[in-house]
């Protein structure tokens, strides 16, 4: 019988396995429950700054048969925070979110504070890494970064830096360049402190709000940049896109990530014709699992198995308000008659 990490290393390396693995990674695909505080009394948001009541958060994940991995942190404001814009914390119930933020033009980004990965929450994340790799064995441990895009539309108000890609082309480019190499450092340290793989969500960076000319100059560049500079680190990892993807598959292609997640708006049937040869994630609808009920998750979960999905996870994390047994259907779909 696999472990976990051994069943999803296949799945990684493009090989055979008995059934598709079930995750959900962290960072923008929170997995962290109200249902599941209460079952071990560790709450949010008192964890997001305390690495020991993270790793426990991330360890019920797996005992509480929600999913297959561990996965930090649980939401995606730790670069932004760190590079000096100001975040709600959130509570138990709703996430964390930038409520202010740093600059207002991408050529202003010497006002952003460098990402320091010992100290604040970055510390706490990787941290948390390590107690995760120092106490258990046989469960993939996930690492998570905002993407470029999404961080840089978190540090300053979005809708001046979409104009700003076309109106200071090369600031942009100098501003997404900086953006990114503060990514990798924090990368790297979730690496070294044991990390698996590292898991980059980057919905802000869609090709319906780019269209395929800026996606692939910004998205899909620096996309690559990051995991070019991870990829001596010899991990796996995962790149998670929201909304259509059918006016840019052929860009997305081009993404250097061993794995590719969609949302609940991509059929699986559609990503898979149009990337016959990539390693697929996904994508339980998040609206079912929250307002639904078992069997219909479950016919969710062999929809997109049927549909080509190599790892079958949430689409875009879970509402936190999701009831434990809707979240434990899906992983119950993948193993019953196994």
């Amino acid at each position: 019988m696999l472990t976990p990490k051994e069943r999803l290393k296949a799945i990684f390396e493009g090989r055979e396995v008995d059934r598709p693995v079930c995750i959900c990674p962290g960072g923008m695909m929170n997995m962290i429950t109200t249902d599941l505080m209460d079952q071990i009394q560790v709450f949010l948001p008192e964890a997001h700054h305390d690495a020991r009541q993270m790793a426990e958060l991330a360890k019920a994940v797996y005992e509480q048969g929600c999913f297959e991995n561990y996965g930090v942190p649980f939401c995606m404001t730790v670069e932004a925070e760190e590079m000096g814009a100001k975040v709600d914390m959130g509570t138990k119930v709703y996430e964390p979110h930038v409520v202010e933020y740093v600059m207002d033009s991408v050529s202003d980004y010497e006002k952003l504070t460098p990402v320091d990965v010992t100290k604040g929450r970055a510390g706490v994340v990787t941290d948390a890494i390590r107690i995760l790799k120092e106490e258990t064995s046989g469960v993939p441990i996930v690492g998570n970064l905002t993407g470029p895009m999404s961080t840089a539309s978190s540090v300053m108000e979005p809708v001046n830096f979409y104009k700003e890609l076309r109106k200071k082309n090369k600031q942009a480019h100098d501003y997404m360049d900086f953006i990114t190499d503060q990514l990798i450092a924090f990368g790297r340290a979730q690496i070294e402190a044991g990390a698996d793989i590292i898991a980059i969500s980057d919905p802000s960076g869609t090709g319906e709000i780019l269209g395929p000319k800026f996606f692939k100059e910004f998205a899909v560049t620096y996309l690559n940049k990051l995991l070019d500079g991870l990829k001596k680190e010899n991990v796996g990892t995962i790149v998670h896109i929201c909304g259509q993807m059918h006016s840019v598959y052929k860009e997305i292609n081009e993404v250097h990530s061993d794995v590719l997640s969609f949302d609940s708006v991509v059929p699986m049937k559609e990503a898979r014709a149009n990337l016959k040869d990539r390693v697929l994630m996904g994508n339980v609808s998040t609206y079912a699992i929250e307002f639904g009920d078992p069997d219909r998750v479950k016919m969710l979960t062999t929809s997109c198995r049927r549909g080509g999905a190599d790892i079958i996870s949430p689409a875009c994390g879970l509402g936190m308000k999701s009831p434990l047994t809707n979240v434990q259907a899906i992983l119950e779909c993948l193993t019953e008659g196994v």
